[in-house]
Parts: structure tokens; C-alpha cells; sequence
């Protein structure tokens, strides 16, 4: 007598690539209730009740893109859908993103005791990915609610602005406690940065069982700086476009940053610190020296796709607009080699869709200080690195752990980042060697444009699933949206 079938699904014929395993092996992947449950060689057709055909494509972990904005340029509701269905057709199962109270997202300031639960609304039923919020406290009262952030809603990731308080989100600005919706009285400074990370620090006291995943991300740039900087560059009519834009947000602003950043972090003993987006060798030098005189501190570095894709010759350049800026190649380089070098630990896009009658300023569409910052990008993330990556020798395990396993640890994912049993059968289907050139009228983002158009990729996402569930296949995104959001506490 035949025995029952007890896996939902087999995909067969794959080349398995995991994050602690240099070698890439043909394996099977047994499915049941959504996590893997089998991983072999020939496991029996017999043993499952529906079979994939892997076709011996590459089968990297579900990446984790750990750094998007959902909700920053149109409504979250509509942005979670469009946005999401991008982050599938590029491998991205679990979407992360940074949300606060003030201008742009919800334009709402006032508490996250009410503000939050708005955005988990919003965001329920509308994500075709798993996803889950970094919080940044805005406001001296969002300090004490970092406990309530925790224990009602599964945060554990916060973050800081450094430039907010005397810089605008896009150039000069005055205005910022108007930006930040906050009262007149209230300082978005160092002092608030202090007070941020002893919150922090108090958290990780009174919760020790999750000290490991409670962590503080920050945006090193210094206002100051900027301010300076840009005064002087807008008077100088040599400079245009990104070359123009990186010179008026120079990279020692990023390094003077991180190094404030650092103290402050060892001055509170807060331990887990997320350097984000480095974009510069000198930002790289500072986070590495950062992270010597400081062992204790228990840091993490991160670029974007962007910044290894792009630099400021690229043609598409006000598209290419982004804080920190689109760097020289000479900096594009540096971040590879510490790529390379294991001195970054996770790769992200930083994706926030932005229109094109948002983007640029139709009275002077080529004038880069009236374009706004941002531009989405979780769709060509997982190509992005495979390509450039594998020109320059990267492994296809660092690669996973770069874009799953290491995110997926630092923030609490515990069920994600690898193809391991037990975990969530979260798996991109991809051939390494099918080459497409980048054409945004392909994207399910509703941007409908990119600073990587014309750019020819190797390494296309052909299918990718959630928790077993075929959410993408050769160019057609599938169902509907059934992410979860994520608690981490």
C-alpha cells in the first residue's frame, strides 16, 4: 500500500546556495507548512503533493532587504502593494523598512502609541512580502514609548537621522522642527541622539533574553557640514548634477558622523550599532577605525546597491539623486573591496519610490538641488550583486549571507536567511547566467523610472517563493498579498 504523501511540495533539481556552505550543491527541497522540512538528493516524487522542476537554477535564501521605505512618497497602503510586488520579481521575501512621525509617510507627528498602530493597518492585507519596521524617535516622548514599541509590536530596530536637525530631507533648510513635527522648544541634536541610544541601552537591560537583536541604526551625516558645503558648492557653476551633489555632502561629513556617532554609542553603552549606507572610503576608514577603538561596541556596516552600481557619471543623474550621494568610481571601487574584504556585512537598496513628477522639478528638470532624494531598487538588488559580484570573485555563500543570512540575524528573523530545516521555505530561483538589460517599464513599481536603466545585469530572478508559496514566476507576480508583518520580540 502507497504511503501518504506528507511535503506540500518538492522543488527538485536545484543548486543549493546557503550561507555557511561554500560548496553549491544539487539537492531536492522538501516543503510542509510552509517551512523546509527536507533538503537531500532524489528525495521521492512519491513524498509530495505538488513537484517543481528546479531545472538546476541557482536556489539562493530569500533575500532580506533590510533597508526600504514604504509609504515616504505616496500612501503606504497603495506603496506597500506596488512596492512589495517589486521586492518579489528581485528574490525579496522580507522587506524592513524605516518609517517615523513628520513630514512625508503618514505626515502625522504626535505619539507612536497611536501613530504605529496606523501603519500596521495600513500595512495589513497589502504586502506580497514578509515585512517589519525600524522606528526612528523623533520626539523626546518617543524615547519612553521604545519600551511599548517592543513589547505591543515586535520592534526592536531604531533609527537616527544625524543631519535632520539642521538640514532638509532634500537641501537647505530652516524649517526643520516644522519637517519634524516637532515643538519649538524640542532639539533634534546630539543631545536627543544621547538620550536615544541610553533608551536604547535601558531596553536591552530590562530584556536580555533579546539583547542580541535590540539595535540602533544611523544615517552619518553631519548638518553642519552639509550646510557648509552646499552654500559653497551651488555658488560654483563648474559643478552639476551628482558630481555637484556629492561635493556638497562631502564624504569627512559621513566619517565625522560615524565618529560622533561611536562615542556617543560607548559613552551609553549601546551596544548594537547599524552604520547605514556607507557610500564613501572615508566613511568606510572611519567605521573600521570606529570599530577599533570601540570593540566593545558591537557595530554593523551596510552600503546599498546604488552606491556599488552607480557613481556620479552615471547619465541618469537626477534620477540618481540620493542621501548620502552617488560617490565617485574611486569610492564605488573602495566599497567593493571591503565587500570583498568582509567588512561589510549586509547589502541593502535602500528602496523608496519616488515619482518622476516628484523626482524632478519641471521648470528645471535638470537641476539637482530642486530634485528630490531617493529612488527605489529592491527589484535589481539580488542581480545587481550577482553580477558585479561575480566579476569580482564573490562567492555565492557570501553573497547569501550578505543579503539574508546577516540581516536576518542582526534583526531578529530567527525563522529566515537560510534554506535549513525549520526554517521558512523563503527561496529565489535564479539563472546565473541569463543576462536582461534594465528597462523600468519591466518593474511592478509604480516609480516608472531608474537610475539603473540600460544597465545589463547577469543573474535573473526566475521565480521566487514565500514560506513555500509561489509569489513570482518569470515575470508575472502571483496571488495576492499574503505577507505577514513581523514581530522580533
Amino acid at each position: 500500500m502507497t504511503e501518504p504523501p506528507i511535503l506540500d511540495k518538492i522543488i527538485k533539481n536545484v543548486r543549493v546556495v546557503r550561507p555557511h556552505h561554500d560548496a553549491v550543491e544539487l539537492l531536492d527541497l522538501g516543503i510542509r507548512d510552509g517551512k523546509f522540512t527536507q533538503i537531500a538528493p532524489n528525495i521521492s516524487p512519491e513524498q509530495g503533493i505538488e513537484i517543481i522542476d528546479g531545472k538546476n537554477l541557482l536556489a539562493f535564501p530569500g533575500v532580506v532587504d533590510a533597508h526600504m521605505h514604504i509609504g515616504i512618497y505616496q500612501p503606504l497602503d497603495k506603496d506597500a502593494v506596488t512596492e512589495s510586488k517589486a521586492a518579489a520579481m528581485g528574490g525579496v521575501t522580507t522587506s524592513l523598512n524605516y518609517i517615523r512621525t513628520g513630514q512625508y509617510y503618514l505626515n502625522k507627528g504626535g505619539s507612536y502609541r497611536d501613530f504605529f498602530p496606523e501603519v500596521l493597518a495600513l500595512s495589513a492585507g497589502n504586502f506580497f512580502v514578509d515585512y517589519s519596521y525600524h522606528i526612528a524617535p523623533i520626539a523626546s516622548q518617543h524615547i519612553e514609548e521604545i519600551p511599548l514599541l517592543f513589547t505591543e509590536h515586535g520592534v526592536t530596530s531604531f533609527k537616527i537621522f544625524m543631519f535632520y536637525g539642521g538640514y532638509g530631507l532634500h537641501g537647505l533648510s530652516d524649517q526643520q522642527n516644522l519637517f519634524l513635527m516637532i515643538n519649538k522648544e524640542e532639539r533634534y541634536d546630539f543631545a536627543h541622539f544621547e538620550f536615544t541610544m541610553r533608551g536604547i541601552t535601558r531596553l536591552m537591560t530590562e530584556h536580555p533574553e533579546a539583547r542580541d537583536y535590540i539595535s540602533l541604526s544611523l544615517h552619518c551625516e553631519v548638518a553642519e557640514i552639509l550646510n557648509a558645503y552646499t552654500k559653497i558648492v551651488q555658488n560654483d557653476s563648474s559643478l552639476t548634477g551628482l558630481q555637484a551633489y556629492s561635493a556638497a555632502r562631502p564624504p569627512h561629513s559621513e566619517g565625522l558622523a560615524i565618529s560622533i556617532a561611536s562615542y556617543l554609542a560607548h559613552e551609553t553603552n549601546c551596544a548594537n550599532i547599524n552604520l547605514l549606507h556607507l557610500s564613501s572610503r572615508k566613511a568606510i576608514e572611519a567605521a573600521l577605525t570606529m570599530q577599533t577603538a570601540f570593540p566593545h561596541i558591537n557595530f554593523r556596516r551596510e552600503v546599498t546597491v546604488g552606491h556599488l552600481l552607480l557613481d556620479v557619471d552615471t547619465p541618469n543623474s537626477i534620477w540618481a539623486k540620493v542621501n548620502p550621494p552617488i560617490r565617485p568610481r574611486s569610492d564605488v571601487e573602495y566599497l567593493w573591496q571591503a565587500v570583498l574584504n568582509n567588512q561589510i556585512d549586509w547589502i541593502v537598496s535602500d528602496h523608496a519610490c519616488c515619482s518622476a513628477e516628484q523626482k524632478r522639478s519641471t521648470k528645471d528638470p535638470n537641476n539637482i538641488w530642486l530634485a528630490k532624494s531617493g529612488f527605489g531598487g529592491t527589484e535589481y538588488l539580488l542581480s545587481g550583486v550577482l553580477s558585479e559580484g561575480s566579476k569580482r570573485g564573490m562567492s555565492y555563500s557570501h553573497m547569501a549571507k550578505l543579503l539574508s543570512w546577516n540581516p536576518s540575524r542582526r534583526f531578529g528573523l530567527l525563522t529566515k536567511g537560510d534554506i535549513a530545516i525549520g526554517y521558512d521555505a523563503d527561496l529565489v530561483l535564479v539563472d546565473p547566467h541569463e543576462s536582461f538589460v534594465v528597462n523600468a517599464a519591466e518593474s511592478e513599481s509604480q516609480q516608472g523610472y531608474t537610475p539603473f536603466e540600460g544597465m545589463e545585469l547577469t543573474g535573473r530572478v526566475k521565480s521566487t517563493f514565500l514560506r513555500g508559496n509561489l509569489i513570482y514566476n518569470n515575470g508575472q507576480v502571483i496571488g495576492s498579498p499574503n505577507g505577514h508583518y513581523l514581530r522580533r520580540n
